[in-house]
């Protein structure tokens, strides 16, 4: 069995998780620089990462889509928002590809046993791979059974932490 290792997405989920279904944060994508630095996490965001990468032995990675001019704004912003020093994820455990599907070659490569991310095409390109997936923020429709949707930040630390005591417990741990 392998250790719990956290992948966390950054749009709609750390940053700009859409409140009703089909809502989308569009100033951090296309408006100015400061308009993007000034918007803030998802609610509870930080605060929850911080305990679960805790929980994670700091095993944990933001893996997130985007172009070069979003990855360079989405860099700019945990800077800004001092991300690193806030939840304990720390600048170099930041990988970003260029399509959604390339997000399962980051999970292999860094055993990434739990994932957290808004879009369902993720973790159909995922399943298989990443033992226990988490939809996460509102949805439009229902997720699927082989999926755990999460629709906030508090809700995430309710499961995962659930799902890491039953790790536990599989591995032998206290």
């Amino acid at each position: 069995m392998r250790r719990p290792r956290l992948g966390v997405d950054f749009g709609r989920v750390i940053q700009g998780a859409a409140l009703e279904p089909g809502a989308a944060d569009t100033v951090f994508l296309s408006g100015g620089f400061a308009e993007a630095m000034d918007t803030p996490p998802t609610p509870d965001a930080f605060d929850v990462l911080a305990r679960l990468v805790t929980r994670f032995d700091g095993h944990a990675w933001v893996i997130s889509k985007c172009g070069p001019r979003i990855e360079e704004r989405t860099r700019q912003w945990l800077d800004h928002h001092d991300f690193a020093t806030r939840t304990g994820i720390p600048r170099d455990h930041l990988r970003f590809c260029r399509s959604r599907a390339d997000k399962a070659p980051h999970c292999a490569e860094l055993g990434i046993t739990h994932m957290i991310d808004d879009r369902l095409d993720v973790h159909r390109a995922l399943r298989g791979l990443v033992p226990r997936l988490y939809l996460f923020g509102a949805q439009t429709a229902p997720a699927p059974d082989w999926l755990c949707h999460t629709p906030d930040w508090r809700s995430v630390e309710q499961v995962v932490g659930a799902d890491l005591d039953a790790v536990g417990q599989a591995l032998g741990s206290p």
